[in-house]
């Protein structure tokens, strides 16, 4: 534990290092995905729109695209293929053999709860009108949410049908969960995992995306005054100005920092350091990382919430990214080990998409590159010296991917969104037109202030979370029963029978 809180403060420590000039928000600044509504009042939750916004005086009157409903369903899709079997076989080919089921078993259960979480409470707490940090019950088990009913864009006066918008931010809230698990693999129990996910996605995933996501949409942002006023109603980051396109924050550093909580809190494994824990299959762990990355981009370019120009840029970055830093992970260890392995180009192209989801939508081609030359072999330290730093048997290395790819990815986003670096800066929707005024050093410490606020909240509500749980069920199996492996013990079965 003094580890734990030794770790947390010294992150605490780096980000407020970053630099110090403030600059005063834009009224429209941050996000990614709306706040949904009816067709009367559609209201969006994606801050800022690049500068393929449409221009207008006035706001037109919602228009429903059978297009962008189209693609945002099949985003949705791809999101889900994400979790299942995308990440689900990545972790599994990370563990031994006897914890393979366990694994699947775990990531398949816990997309399975927190959908149904999210239809019952979820989508109303993080996406309607309450506070700084959590909207209302006023859609509880999706009341007033119809067929006709609308939840706006990141454009004036465009709108898509709510209930896709609903199955896609709650595939965002099923993966970010199930990333959870990769860092406490193999000696957890089955029940611990389930009686901690919901805890943590009602106290850290529902707040989170709140924060960041939630505002009153564009079409409320007639005036200066109209513009004040509406801000005032958004979520705690947004009204800070804080950018991120698809969830560096709410989804990668968010999870990695519970995580590597729970990492601490369950303990490491049997014979962590001293005997050998290989992956057991890393072709189904190279098939997991392609599906990511090919599911990343419903994740990434779905964000954009309508089939135009911004979401081509975002799947582009994607590309481009995560191809790069597969490429600079693998040669800066064929450099230092003597030798590039699959392991390491899969990490590195999953480092890649961690550290480009929160620019995807705000940064150029160029910016994209150097996210993705430099997150791989950031990542790449993250899982060796940072690891070895923080003492924690971190079993499938989340934070170690999760945790720095998505913080770097968050502070670059602050820098590379920039106009005069090829980002799109900031759409001022009063002006329509994009803001004049970036600072790159202004941006860059409200990107700051966003990351820390998501390692205290995360933090403090996973030490709670794994303290209850581990007083109610438990956290960790028996020592005989992780010896055997948990697929024969915890469920009765084996991933491969001879």
């Amino acid at each position: 534990m003094k580890k734990l809180f030794a770790s947390l403060a010294l992150f605490g420590a780096m980000l407020f290092a970053a630099p110090s000039f403030a600059e005063e928000a834009s009224a429209a600044t941050a996000a990614s995905a709306p706040v949904v509504a009816s067709a009367a009042e559609a209201k969006p939750a994606a801050a800022v729109t690049p500068a393929s916004a449409p221009v207008a005086a006035e706001a037109p009157a919602p228009s429903l695209n059978k297009g962008d409903n189209a693609f945002i369903m099949i985003c949705a899709a791809f999101v889900i293929l994400m979790s299942i079997p995308g990440l689900a076989l990545f972790y599994g080919g990370l563990v031994r053999s006897k914890n393979m089921l366990s694994v699947l078993m775990q990531v398949f259960t816990v997309f399975s709860l927190i959908s149904v979480l999210w239809l019952v409470y979820g989508y109303s707490l993080a996406f309607t009108e309450g506070n700084a940090f959590f909207g209302s019950f006023g859609k509880v088990l999706l009341k007033g949410v119809t067929p006709d009913s609308l939840a706006a864009t990141w454009s004036k006066g465009i709108v898509i049908t709510e209930m896709i918008y609903v199955v896609f931010q709650g595939a965002f809230a099923a993966i970010t969960c199930g990333l959870i698990v990769g860092a406490f693999a193999e000696r957890v129990k089955f029940a611990a995992v389930l009686a901690f996910i919901v805890i943590w996605f009602t106290f850290a995933y529902l707040p989170m995306a709140h924060m960041v996501w939630y505002w009153a949409g564009p079409d409320a942002y007639t005036s200066a005054d109209a513009a004040t006023a509406a801000t005032a109603t958004a979520g705690y980051l947004f009204q800070d100005g804080a950018l991120d396109f698809a969830g560096g924050t709410v989804v990668h550093i968010n999870a990695a920092v519970a995580g590597l909580v729970g990492a601490y809190m369950v303990g490491k494994r049997i014979g962590f350091g001293r005997e050998a824990m290989t992956p057991h299959s890393l072709t189904l762990t190279m098939v997991g990382a392609a599906l990511l990355w090919f599911g990343w981009f419903g994740f990434n370019a779905g964000s954009a919430l309508e089939a135009n120009g911004i979401a081509a840029l975002a799947f582009l970055n994607t590309v481009a990214a995560t191809a790069l830093a597969a490429l600079s992970w693998t040669a800066a260890e064929w450099l230092f080990k003597g030798k590039p392995s699959m392991l390491g180009a899969a990490s590195g192209a999953v480092a890649g998409l961690v550290a480009i989801t929160p620019a995807c939508g705000f940064v150029g081609v160029g910016g994209a590159l150097v996210i993705g030359l430099i997150a791989g072999p950031l990542c790449l330290w993250g899982v060796h010296g940072l690891k070895r730093l923080l003492g924690a048997d971190d079993a499938l290395d989340v934070f170690g991917v999760h945790g720095v790819g998505g913080i770097f990815g968050a502070l670059a986003t602050g820098v590379l969104a920039a106009p005069q670096l090829g980002g799109t800066g900031i759409w001022d929707y009063v002006g329509n037109a994009v803001a004049a005024d970036y600072s790159i050093a202004g941006q860059l410490k409200i990107q700051a202030i966003g990351v820390l606020v998501t390692i205290v909240w995360s933090g403090v509500v996973s030490i709670v979370a794994y303290k209850v749980v581990d007083l109610l069920i438990g956290l960790r199996v028996k020592e005989d029963e992780e010896r055997e492996g948990l697929d024969v013990t915890s469920h009765g079965e084996k991933a491969y029978n001879m």
